[in-house]
């Protein structure tokens, strides 16, 4: 795991050694990324200049340092990810006659892409990875993102005319000649879905490559158009049905799975995993503990609000795998002093609370293994959150019923604040009786006039209903989720959920996280569940298949239950977050007012809109604590880097 930075002016103005000390300059911001290493390579003739930072991995000599030459010296590459079929790449280069100094897979990705082309090694690969490739005979530049979007890569011009790109918004801003302001329309983007979805950035001018697409730049700066070498809606549109009977589709699970973290589990450095006691990551450490021939590494955080705590969850299933396991307990007070960071973390505004207890994981981990493995991705691929089964269900019933009565019904019901919801909760058994009900109930009656289940799935994947009343001037983009004519017709709703969540919740909010909070400790962490072999298996199966007998994620749970007693993992979903809403009443209420109502957010934003929301929530009339979090975590990004204000 490292990172990359590079400099492609076309008017090749500076010399080698100010071109050299401009890129190690930049490179430095991301040191966390890659803190055993650093190199820079430059052509001042063609002006162009790669950066990277050393996060060693695999062959720890120097060896495997980087930007690195191909044999014939045509090809120079700077790379962030791993490959993890490379051995099989390997002895196909052997057998090819290819010498090697090394057994890093940056050295075999680079010498298959001289030896066989970019378009072939692309159809063959599998991992994760953010790369540049400058082919030095024909004088062009290359970008890649891998498939699903684990590895983050922005780029863009400056108005000096030089395109630029990186790992982090934060080494492009490092750039002196970096002019490019705040994108007001990204900025609505981000307060409807608490991340800036691809392929905007927060900044006009820079913006983050898909996943599965490859971006050529010619030698006078000029970029081609983004170009798919795969796509996650064309695998779910094309995709054969499965066929098999529903154990056929679990055996098949399970080999594919233990394959994937087999691969994922080599490295020269220790490696274990994140275990929340929840259905994914329980099954991604139960097969890694078969296919380890020692106790699997784990490690979990905990918390003091029983709604947010997974902890002994999580311990029971290591127990009875067998696992070394690490808990933490944290504090409200260690969360809340974790919240500091934040801002510096996130490289873009970022406001999915669980962060935090992500980012305190991360840290947690780091002290006793250099990567983690972790089990995001299953609820995308298979149908697991409660949105899969609320929408046709929640349709279902209201579909029928003319919208003005809903309209009516939804609003007696929003007259209930959702503490009461909760407390109407306690009524039910401790084990039927799921987590944070008035938030759910509050989210059902807000898309209950909804004329589509299209727009009830917008209206539950939106903070903010209306982000352009909140951002003066801004005209919110289309995207899929306010276009839902641009997903291919997958034949229900529930198929239609998973493929967009899979292509703009999964790389922009989930892999986001997961990427920042882990490189933040400079820690690896690699993603099982979504080894191309199992999105391509997720998306042939039904969803009477993924969805059966009432439950989610049905052959992620009758896998883990061939590893696992059910007793220990099924039981309400709580999810990895924190007790937002009773920090915004109390112990945050001081922090929060002084940051909801600064120069900064005035310099944004409607503070009429915000100050509504705030006296809303602390009335108790509604939880508005995740749009407050928005605006909480932009101006926190914002404080951190000096933008807006006085």
């Amino acid at each position: 795991m490292c990172g990359i930075v590079g400099v492609l002016d076309p008017r090749a103005a500076r010399p080698a050694a100010a071109s050299e000390a401009l890129v190690r300059d930049m490179a430095a911001r991301m040191a966390p990324r890659g803190p055993d290493g650093s190199g820079v390579w430059t052509d001042a003739a063609a002006g162009i200049t790669l950066g990277h930072r050393r996060l060693s991995i695999l062959d720890l000599s120097p060896a495997g340092a980087q930007p690195m030459e191909s044999a014939d010296g045509r090809w120079v590459l700077t790379y962030n990810g791993e490959v993890y079929d490379h051995d099989e790449l390997a002895r196909d280069l052997d057998a090819a006659g290819v010498v090697r100094r090394g057994h890093s897979d940056t050295e075999i990705l680079l010498e298959a892409v001289a030896r066989w082309g970019l378009d072939r090694v692309l159809e063959r690969i599998d991992g994760m990875w953010a790369f540049a490739l400058w082919d030095r005979r024909e004088r062009r530049l290359t970008l890649v993102r891998d498939r699903m979007g684990e590895k983050p890569l922005y780029y863009g011009h400056l108005g000096n005319g030089e395109f630029v790109f990186a790992s982090s918004l934060d080494v492009l801003r490092a750039h002196p000649s970096f002019d490019r302001p705040i994108d007001r329309d990204a900025l609505a983007l981000y307060f409807r879905h608490k991340y800036v979805p691809a392929p905007w950035s927060i900044h006009r001018g820079i913006s983050k490559l898909e996943p599965g697409c490859r971006l050529d730049v010619d030698a006078s700066g000029r970029p081609g158009p983004v170009v798919p070498y795969w796509s996650m809606l064309e695998v779910a549109a094309r995709s054969t049905a499965f066929d098999g009977t529903p154990e056929e589709a679990v055996d098949r699970l399970d080999g594919l799975l233990r394959t994937s973290v087999r691969r994922r589990l080599v490295a020269d450095v220790p490696v274990g995993a994140f275990l929340s006691g929840g259905i994914d990551s329980s099954t991604v450490v139960a097969v890694a503990q078969q296919e380890s021939s020692g106790p699997v590494r784990t490690f979990t955080i905990g918390s003091t609000s029983a709604d947010y705590d997974e902890s002994s969850d999580a311990r029971k299933v290591a127990d009875h795998l067998g696992a070394d396991h690490t808990e933490l307990v944290v504090t409200d007070a260690d969360a809340r002093n974790a919240l500091d960071r934040m801002g510096a973390i996130f490289d873009e505004p970022f406001g999915d609370s669980s962060q935090v207890p992500t980012f305190l994981v991360a840290e947690l981990a780091r002290r006793s293994v250099t990567v983690a493995l972790s089990g995001d991705g299953g609820d995308e691929l298979f149908a697991g959150y409660n949105r899969h089964v609320w929408v046709p269900a929640i349709w279902g019933r209201i579909g029928s019923v003319p919208v003005g009565l809903r309209r009516v019904g939804a609003r007696v019901g929003r007259g209930v604040p959702p503490s009461a919801w909760d407390r109407a909760s306690q009524l039910l058994p401790a084990s039927r009786r799921p987590r944070q009900v008035g938030l759910k109930v509050a989210k059902v009656l807000g898309v209950a006039d909804a004329a589509s289940p299209e727009e009830v799935y917008g209206r539950l994947v939106s903070h903010w209903q209306d982000p352009s009343l909140l951002v003066p001037g801004a005209h919110e983009p289309s995207t899929v989720h306010s276009d839902p004519s641009r997903v291919p017709d997958l034949g229900g709703i529930v198929a239609h959920m998973c493929a967009v969540d899979a292509v703009t919740y999964l790389p922009d909010d989930i892999l986001v996280k997961v990427d920042r909070a882990t490189m933040a400790v400079s820690l690896e962490g690699r993603i099982p569940l979504l080894d191309r072999s199992i999105v391509e298996f997720a998306a042939s199966l039904p969803v009477d298949l993924r969805i059966r007998d009432g439950r989610a994620k049905w052959p992620l749970r009758r896998l883990l239950a061939r590893y696992v007693p059910e007793g220990l993992f099924e039981r309400p979903k709580s999810g990895f977050g924190v007790p937002i809403e009773e920090w915004l009443r109390g112990p945050l209420r001081p922090w929060a007012e002084e940051r909801l109502f600064s120069p900064v957010a005035r310099s944004f934003l409607d503070l009429d809109v915000v100050r509504s929301a705030w006296v809303e929530h602390q009335s108790g009339r509604r939880n508005n604590a995740y749009e407050l979090w928005d605006v909480l975590m932009f101006v926190a990004w914002c404080d951190e880097r000096g933008v807006g204000g006085p």
